[in-house]
């Protein structure tokens, strides 16, 4: 299976309670930082309801 790799590149600081704990659930902490997830419908499912947070790239 596909992998993708998420990394946080705005705060959560004014996120509702909800996305907060939607980007720690994908391995995210600090702006900056990135985790590699398997490409399954659960994972893009938290991935768009945080898409204004992230950025997402491919893996190979």
């Amino acid at each position: 299976m596909a992998k993708i790799k998420i990394r946080l590149v705005r705060s959560t600081i004014g996120a509702l309670p909800r996305q907060r704990s939607t980007v720690r659930s994908l391995g995210l902490r600090k702006i900056g930082s990135s985790a590699v997830q398997e490409d399954s419908p659960a994972i893009k499912g938290m991935v768009k309801a945080v898409s204004h947070l992230v950025s997402v790239e491919d893996v190979k």
